[in-house]
């Protein structure tokens, strides 16, 4: 019998998460079984469980993945020199968490259950546990961004790395928020508000000469 290859079973994989990020972004969570995610993907019983036993093992993967691609945007931003702008790396940020094409998939729909994914952290110890390895491995990148700014002369020296940190992070998860409830917001929204209050502070340019 001739052995399955990885790059079928990554596509496998691929489909089945696929099928699931689609049913727990329209239905939610709770009202999708796994039957529906069987049916969703096209797939039998035994093709799906081979993969995940249970609709936690779903969105844990999930969640790890979506925290997988953000931490490579921050680990390429941390390569550059000078690193990019809060604005920029924040919009780059979201692309990736809420761009993320999956047809059946809109974006308030993925907001929405990023939102469900941090609600299923207060009763799955297992999820709790991931995402607060995830956050901080983010608060620790950015904290040292927030650095590599001071060093550039963009942040004053007595502005904790730390604190600045976790409020470049509400501010994506309150993007998140708000793109789950009410679905209007755009990407360079976020950017320009980011950009108006970096410049806090700056001499104001000039009037246009008329």
């Amino acid at each position: 019998m001739a052995r399955v290859s990885q790059e079928h079973l990554d596509a496998r994989r691929r489909q089945i998460l696929d099928g699931a990020t689609r049913c727990f972004a329209r239905n939610g969570f709770h009202a999708t079984s796994m039957q529906d995610v069987l049916a969703e993907a096209g797939l039998s019983a035994g093709a799906v469980y081979r993969y995940f036993r249970s609709k936690d093992e779903l969105i844990a993967a999930i969640a790890e993945e979506t925290f997988t691609r953000i931490r490579g945007a921050f680990a390429q931003a941390a390569g550059e020199n000078p690193p990019p702008t809060p604005d920029v790396l924040i919009g780059r940020v979201m692309t990736i968490v809420l761009e993320r094409r999956i047809a059946g998939a809109e974006q308030q729909a993925f907001a929405r259950l990023i939102i469900q994914v941090w609600a299923e952290t207060l009763r799955d110890e297992a999820l709790a546990k991931a995402l607060a390895q995830g956050f901080d491995g983010m608060r620790e990148i950015w904290a040292g961004l927030v650095d590599a700014y001071r060093a550039n002369g963009l942040v004053p020296a007595d502005v904790s790395s730390e604190h600045m940190a976790r409020t470049l992070i509400a501010a994506v998860q309150g993007f998140i928020a708000q793109q789950a409830l009410f679905g209007d917001v755009e990407i360079d929204v976020l950017q320009e508000g980011l950009r108006g209050l970096m410049s806090m502070g700056a001499p104001a340019p000039p009037p246009p000469v008329r």
